[in-house]
């Protein structure tokens, strides 16, 4: 009998433990998720009916033991008994009891043990389809996500495949099929009155439990809400620490959070209240119910129709019924929080991107490395145009330059070649290739890119420089770092090239983390390169020694230059400028200062802000 006082109370501190975080329940189950999940769940299909076979020990067990009970107390209770049977009876009794309380338990354990495996297989499966799934998701989907929400919904969904497979399983299963077992023993031992009572307290249990959770549904998924809100503020607020110091907005940022927390609070508090009404509805029931079948035994055994065994029996299995049964009222209301929460994972593998390759896309076939637009026409949205017809080309070796103003699309002339989105008229070619008919793979490949904002990942410098080439060996990265001109920073830090660079490389200054950017190019040794604005965060000083490592670096190499200062590149081959998404002058640096056109423009604005005027 300990035992169950010691599960009743594991399943409380379950309950506590799992509103202290936050769920959404749908209005229904929708069962479409197992479907989706049982396809993991038998993966170990000879593991999963094993551990079905110990469930079903373990509760062979359970519903035996009430049974040895009585017939313990019946032995004891007998007058007529001799005095060494009042002895060996109740002691060989005592020991089957004992034994068969340990295979409960020991059944349970293997189940548990067994089934560990699947669930943990399974999470790990669907946890790495979700993740790549996220990375085949075109380039607008992550501009417009929150990153501390999409985090949330994921850590919940694993968590809620966890829960589901195991309490459906082996709790709601098991749990049904012993209230019918009981039902059943009490009808065929003790009479109707019995089964009835008992039959009506778990309907009534059921009903009002449902009914209840489904009251309460409101109130947990606006706390679901503002929970997600103020973790997404807060992320928000911490991955942009420093814009946060610079304007002094530590009180602004801390008023935000706490008013999402606030919003938290009242939530979560009309959620712990609806909790108590519930908890308290159900102890009534079991306690009307337990009082009602005690009575009714009672008077059995007073009326010497029932022995004292009979009255321990059923006051065993009455226990045996309702703790397991409060357990699935538990499980009730986190199944429906766990659906909800895999429901919104899974919504996440039906987002389609926007950007995919054609069924049976070719690898890209690097014969010169000419590049090609023609009659590009883009736009974000339908109602503003950036891109307007826009045609020039990138002969095999030359260095290009595009030049404009900003928000001329420049820059978005890179994603599209990277073809992180799709044109809406015209070709993109590489090597006389229409790139949307290539895999992202081979294009993306043959493309190194040095971006205008570099972003390191939490590692050490080796490593973010190996990432431009995951099978680098050591003495190449060194190499690629010695020609990014990174070797007297490296050589003054602590660690040196084990030097930690901080979430998104915050602790490197924006020309380090571009000469960064340019060792992982020049690392990966592309046939073409892009250069968006490489040199925009670097010292004059360092920009020549970049500039001259740059220059030895695409020789030979076809190169597209976004460029704003336009000191960086005079000595293209030749310059495209663009003007409101057009191109609308094409030549070599002396060329176009000769027709004094855009680019004159462009240039004698720039060289009068460093007051040298021509």
């Amino acid at each position: 009998m300990i035992r169950y006082y010691l599960d009743n109370l594991v399943y409380k501190l379950a309950v506590m433990r799992s509103h202290t975080q936050t769920t959404t329940e749908p209005e229904h189950f929708n069962w479409q998720i197992i479907k989706h999940i049982l396809p993991y769940l038998f993966e170990f299909k000879q593991r999963v009916f094993t551990a079905l076979l110990f469930m079903v020990l373990a509760k062979v067990a359970s519903v035996g033991l009430p049974f040895i009970l009585k017939y313990i107390v019946d032995d004891l209770d007998a007058s007529n008994s001799t005095s060494s049977a009042l002895i060996v009876a109740p002691i060989a009794l005592v020991i089957a009891y004992g034994m068969v309380r340990f295979s409960n338990v020991l059944f349970a354990e293997i189940r548990d043990t067994l089934f560990g495996r699947v669930t943990e297989r399974a999470i790990r499966r669907i946890g790495l389809k979700v993740f790549k799934h996220l990375h085949k998701l075109d380039l607008e989907f992550h501009l417009n996500r929150r990153t501390g929400g999409l985090s949330r919904d994921i850590e919940r969904g694993t968590t809620g495949i966890n829960f589901l497979m195991r309490f459906m399983v082996f709790n709601i299963i098991p749990t049904l099929l012993e209230i019918s077992l009981v039902i059943f023993i009490l009808f065929y031992n003790y009479g109707f009155s019995f089964a009835a009572i008992t039959f009506a307290a778990i309907c009534a249990y059921v009903g009002f439990s449902i009914k209840t959770t489904e009251w309460r549904t409101g109130f947990v998924r606006q706390a679901n809400k503002a929970d997600s809100a103020s973790n997404s503020q807060a992320i928000d607020s911490l991955i942009n620490y420093e814009t946060t110091k610079y304007f002094t907005n530590e009180d602004y940022e801390a008023n935000r959070y706490d008013k999402e927390l606030a919003d938290w609070e009242i939530a979560k508090r009309k959620n712990r209240l609806s909790l108590f009404a519930l908890n308290g509805g159900q102890a009534l029931i079991i306690a009307l119910a337990m009082t009602a079948m005690m009575l009714l035994a009672a008077n059995q055994v007073a009326a010497g129709l029932m022995t004292l065994g009979d009255f321990v029996l059923i006051n065993a299995f009455m226990m045996q019924i309702f703790i397991p049964l409060n357990f699935l009222g538990f499980v009730y209301r986190e199944m429906k929080g766990s659906l909800a929460n895999i429901e919104l994972m899974f919504n996440l593998l039906t987002i389609s991107p926007k950007t995919v390759e054609v069924e049976n896309a070719k690898e890209l076939q690097i014969t010169q490395g000419k590049v090609e637009f023609k009659d590009v026409d883009f736009s974000y949205h339908k109602d503003r145009g950036i891109l307007k017809r826009v045609s020039f080309s990138i002969q095999p070796g030359e260095k290009v330059a595009i030049v404009g103003a900003s928000g001329g699309g420049k820059s978005t002339l890179v994603k599209l070649l990277f073809r992180f989105y799709d044109i809406n008229g015209g070709k993109i070619f590489i090597d006389d290739q229409d790139i949307s008919l290539l895999t992202f793979k081979s294009l993306r490949s043959a493309i190194g890119i040095v971006p205008q904002d570099t972003v390191l990942f939490n590692d050490n410098i080796l490593e973010n420089v190996r990432y431009g080439k995951q099978s680098a060996s050591d003495e190449e990265v060194m190499k690629a770092i010695t020609l990014a001109h990174l070797d007297d920073f490296i050589n003054a830090l602590p660690d040196g090239v084990h030097s930690m660079v901080g979430e998104r490389g915050l602790k490197l200054s924006g020309g380090e983390k571009q000469r960064v950017a340019i060792a992982r190019t020049i690392l990966k040794k592309p046939p073409i390169l892009v250069f968006d604005e490489a040199t925009s965060s670097l010292d004059s000083k360092s920009e020549q020694a970049i500039m001259t490592a740059l220059k030895e670096l695409s020789t030979g190499v076809t190169s597209m230059v976004i460029a704003h200062r336009l000191s960086t590149i005079s000595d293209a081959d030749r310059i495209i400028v663009i003007d409101n998404g057009e191109v609308v002058e094409q030549g070599n640096h002396h060329v176009l200062l000769e027709q004094q056109g855009a680019y004159a423009k462009l240039w004698n604005i720039q060289q009068q802000k460093e007051g040298k005027a021509v």
